[in-house]
């Protein structure tokens, strides 16, 4: 009981942590995407409207973590019996979505602008000013997301903080298409919208290969390192048929410790309870761990 009380507080607070995040983010991208796209809508620039618009979906993105997150930490139920975790993963296949629209709209703008030959464009002072304090909002948030995905082993956080990213690559993008502008080559700031779009297409594509990763049932921690984590524990004289799936932040592991064969049920179970402690001591991402007593007798299943 107490095991899964600790749990359950540690669930708790990482899915706090996790929102407070989302919610900081949320109402800063909410002003980089104002500031980029109006400026770009008075001066007719098609690549800081786009990189505002990029700005618009990062938003979104964090809406979708949110909702995500909410249903990913409800408790296990008779149709979930694993939990809800992977709702988290599947929110940050929704912000992959995203980046695949947002590419969409950067992409199809430069073209119209490109096939029509109508470069509007108008760079000053100010338009430097907008881009690089945008730019810097985004390099923070970027770098803060990114530290708290990797603390709080978050999908959603880490597949947000690459959103956030693939925002700043797209504001370096304008900054060097108005420079060519300002110096004369209008053609500059719908082609660096293209240049825009593929790497916005790039960490769609990275976003999808992490949450696929989750979905597929991939190994999360290395089988040795599992090995070495069950062999601490005295009377365990090895481990096989090692396992471990789940999402990075909630990881579940199985495997087969072999012990004497001449060792009670009651013994037995005792050791398997302190094998599942040394795991979860190892590596605080594991939520629970199924071992499988065998004797050690030469013959394995």
């Amino acid at each position: 009981m107490a095991k899964t009380l600790a749990t359950k507080d540690a669930v708790s607070h990482r899915t706090h942590e996790i929102r407070r995040v989302l919610w900081i983010i949320l109402f800063l991208n909410l002003a980089v995407a104002a500031a980029k796209y109006f400026y770009g809508l008075t001066t007719g620039s098609a690549s800081m409207q786009a990189d505002g618009i990029h700005s618009v979906f990062d938003s979104a993105g964090n809406v979708v973590g949110l909702v995500g997150i909410a249903i990913a930490s409800r408790p296990a139920d008779e149709s979930h019996p694993y939990g809800h975790a992977k709702f988290e993963t599947y929110a940050s296949l929704v912000i992959g979505v995203l980046l695949l629209l947002a590419a969409f709209e950067v992409g199809s703008s430069a073209i119209t602008k490109l096939s029509s030959g109508n470069y509007t464009a108008e760079v000053g002072p100010l338009s430097f000013v907008v881009m690089i304090a945008t730019l810097a909002v985004n390099l923070g948030v970027t770098t803060y997301e990114r530290r708290y995905a990797k603390r709080l082993k978050s999908e959603v956080l880490a597949a947000d903080a690459n959103h956030t990213l693939s925002d700043a690559l797209v504001s370096i993008g304008v900054i060097v298409g108005l420079v060519a502008v300002a110096l004369g080559f209008p053609m500059a700031d719908p082609l660096m919208a293209l240049v825009v779009t593929v790497a916005i297409l790039f960490t769609a594509y990275d976003v999808f290969r992490h949450a696929l990763a989750t979905l597929s049932d991939r190994a999360r921690i290395p089988e040795e390192d599992v090995r070495t984590a069950a062999l601490t524990v005295p009377g365990v004289r090895g481990a096989h048929q090692v396992r471990t799936r789940g999402t990075e932040g909630e990881v579940y592991v199985d495997l087969h410790a072999l012990v004497a064969p001449e060792m009670t049920v009651g013994e037995a179970h005792q050791l398997a309870d302190e094998v599942e402690r040394a795991v979860e001591k190892s590596f605080p991402n594991v939520i629970e761990t199924l071992v499988h007593i065998e004797p050690d007798d030469g013959h394995r299943e």
